[in-house]
């Protein structure tokens, strides 16, 4: 991928994000789908929605949280797929500032994370499923859409007219239409006009049908776009764009955005994983929280929190400006790869205790090695590819993931002749496997077939 202009830099020097999934769908407890998913009574959810009183929403208590645990931008969700506005829209009274809260909550958290030093983004969804005309389309309902993407494409306005620097606009639920039927490419003008420094993501378009399937396991959101858009957003998968940044939307739970009694939390390791695998490859982890009805923030995340902010203290600095690519040697045994310039940060997954580390592969050439967090003295030694790490603890300076930092002679890469495993040339293990010999004798050597063993 090409360098970022000096605008979009912050991007890449960010690398953690916060999602967050706030609305009226909170007072339900079962996710930001629930309208559509149980097939509620759309007038029994908009009643709900507009008494909905959030009596504890504090995004000051929001931003320091989020400061702390080492996030660098937020973005939440001004408008959901069940059309309920949490800004102070002119164009209708379907929204928190209008209804019994009279609360413009974008106002408060843009106001507040800035407070914080932290950049602000917004989610909006292009879907309303209150909209007849959404559902009929351009085709069928002519008029009806004509009206529907125009009070989108004034809200859209409003949202970047009111609210100082939007660091990045994420829109969803673009599906089933495509750029035409939402004139993605009128409202992208628009935006740039008022931001000219605003990044947009890849969901302003249906999927192209014709289009190959995404790899097995991996799901492809609908309305991701492969043309429009300036970052990817892969969804509960962290897979790198390589045309364009891209951050990986993750949830913090099992499944939902949205806040869900009795949901499955993710613990800090399992949190550090998919952001030390998004570093790596070269994007952002956009990770997700759903606070409740009343506007805190569920526990679990705050315990979650207060345990990445001391790993983000002495190792955050891994992350920013990382860049992807082809790993420069075997790391799967211990960990992964995080590479910025001429240095690798060695993040140790699995610590063994032994004191030693293997990099087999490595084609450039280390100068130094240091603990970072630790006092220890590391040693290396380094022959044919091979890196060898030695003086570490045996115990380590953390219990969530150690990090080494290795300065080379230049841009780590692979040797010449090193692939990863289960790919190339098979031949290329021939040499080392004859080492030992030929037959299936724990000794190698072959035998007379009549011979007694």
């Amino acid at each position: 991928m090409s360098t970022l202009p000096d605008r979009w830099r912050w991007f890449s020097d960010s690398r953690f994000g916060l999602f967050i999934h706030w609305g009226p769908y909170a007072q339900h407890a079962r996710g930001e789908q629930v309208l559509l998913r149980e097939g509620m009574d759309q007038r029994d959810y908009a009643r709900a929605a507009c008494a909905w009183r959030p009596a504890a929403f504090d995004p000051r208590a929001w931003a320091r949280t989020a400061r702390a645990a080492g996030f660098r931008y937020a973005v939440l969700t001004a408008r959901h797929h069940d059309g309920f506005c949490m800004w102070d829209s002119a164009l209708t009274d379907y929204g928190l500032a209008h209804q019994a809260a009279g609360l413009d909550a974008v106002a408060a958290y843009a106001e507040a994370f800035r407070a914080e030093g932290l950049r602000v983004g917004l989610y909006y969804s292009l879907a309303d499923w209150r909209i007849p005309a959404y559902w009929a389309g351009p085709v069928r309902d002519p008029d009806g859409w004509a009206r529907f993407r125009t009070y989108v494409h004034r809200q859209v306005e409003e949202l970047l007219t009111r609210y100082g620097p939007i660091c990045e606009f994420w829109f969803d639920g673009a599906w089933p239409r495509n750029a035409a039927a939402w004139d993605a490419q009128g409202l992208l003008a628009m935006m740039r006009r008022l931001q000219p420094d605003i990044l947009v993501n890849n969901r302003l378009d249906a999927c192209d049908p014709d289009a190959p399937p995404p790899p097995p396991g991996q799901i492809e959101a609908a309305g991701e776009s492969r043309v429009l858009g300036d970052f990817g957003t892969p969804e509960h998968h962290t897979t790198a764009d390589r045309h364009r940044p891209w951050e990986a939307c993750h949830t913090t739970t099992s499944r939902l955005w949205g806040y869900a009694a009795g949901e499955r939390w993710r613990d800090a390791a399992q949190v550090l994983d998919l952001l030390t695998d998004a570093a790596a490859k070269g994007g952002n982890l956009l990770l997700n929280v759903g606070p409740d009805a009343d506007g805190r923030l569920p526990p679990q995340f705050q315990q979650l929190c207060a345990r990445l902010g001391p790993w983000m203290e002495v190792y955050g600095s891994c992350l920013a400006g990382s860049e992807g690519g082809t790993e420069p040697g075997e790391s799967v045994t211990w960990g992964r790869i995080i590479r910025r310039g001429a240095t690798m940060f060695l993040v140790v997954r699995f610590w063994d205790g032994r004191g030693e580390l293997v990099l087999d592969g490595l084609g450039t050439q280390a100068l130094s090695a240091r603990l970072l967090g630790s006092p220890a003295v590391l040693c290396m030694r380094q022959d044919a590819g091979r890196l060898v790490i030695t003086g570490l603890p045996a115990e380590p300076p953390t219990d969530l993931f150690p990090v080494i930092r290795v300065e080379c002679a230049g841009p780590p890469r692979p040797a010449a002749a090193h692939q990863p495993m289960w790919t190339g040339d098979p031949m290329r293990f021939h040499a080392w496997a004859m080492a030992r010999g030929t037959s299936v004798w724990s000794d190698g050597r072959e035998r007379d077939p009549a011979a007694d063993p």
